[in-house]
């Protein structure tokens, strides 16, 4: 049976007492307990929040990585030093990391592979962009990040893989795919694997709906059958907000 999982994504939100609060604030809720909760924080407070849930549901992953196990790479941080401070999931593929930071598929594939020589987790992100969606060109779209960022991988590490589907003209935008539409694209990820590797393999594998998902919203993009959850933005900054969309399945 696959996993449904809530993942909140801080981005570049939160000082060292706000986080704090926060969660604190997280901590005092009460989560659906057949769902896995996890907070992406920025990395400056990762060490903190892995030492403040210990002994929680609550989950630690890390914003982005790189690829490279070590070196002269300033600024960066690798899959080794997530992982000696607790910190077992990565977010890789988020659409402003492709956007703004100019991330390739084949990069990607690159950052992919360091997370899952680490044992890592990662919770892999994809979609288009409106005019693809405009253009009718978001199926292949879609067809094409995860055949050039993750059909690299054989049957047994997609056990260690979790994909996030994105439209990016919902991020953000207060616009929102249809569940209708999420439950398409969630189904044709579904064919796309089945036909890579195998229909079991496709049914195993979480696919969680990112994009402006509120408390409103959640009961019936959840209610989906191919969606298994969500990659929160701005709902995960307010911890009522967030208990309400992981309590919406």
């Amino acid at each position: 049976m696959r996993k449904q999982i809530v993942a909140g994504n801080w981005k570049m939100n939160l000082n060292a007492a706000e986080s704090q609060e926060l969660i604190d604030a997280l901590k005092a809720q009460t989560f659906n307990d057949g769902v896995h909760v996890a907070i992406a924080t920025p990395y400056v407070h990762l060490a903190a929040a892995v030492d403040q849930t210990a002994g929680t549901s609550i989950d630690v992953a890390a914003q982005n990585m790189h690829q490279a196990a070590s070196g002269a790479y300033t600024g960066e941080v690798s899959a080794a030093m997530l992982e000696g401070i607790g910190v077992k999931t990565v977010i890789l593929g988020h659409s402003e990391r492709r956007a703004y930071f100019h991330e390739t598929d084949a990069l990607l594939a690159e950052k992919v592979n360091a997370a899952l020589e680490n044992d890592m987790h990662v919770i892999f992100c994809f979609g288009e962009e409106l005019e693809d969606r405009k253009s009718e060109a978001h199926f292949d779209l879609v067809t094409s990040q995860l055949t050039n960022g993750l059909f690299h991988l054989n049957a047994s590490q997609w056990a260690n893989i979790t994909l996030a589907y994105e439209p990016v003209w919902a991020i953000g935008t207060g616009e929102t795919a249809s569940p209708a539409q999420a439950q398409e694209m969630h189904a044709h990820i579904r064919a796309v694997l089945a036909a890579k590797y195998d229909d079991a393999l496709a049914q195993s594998v979480s696919v969680l709906y990112g994009g402006s998902v509120k408390p409103a919203n959640a009961k019936e993009i959840f209610a989906q059958t191919d969606v298994d959850g969500g990659l929160i933005g701005g709902a995960s900054l307010k911890a009522e907000d967030f208990a309400a969309i992981v309590n919406a399945f």
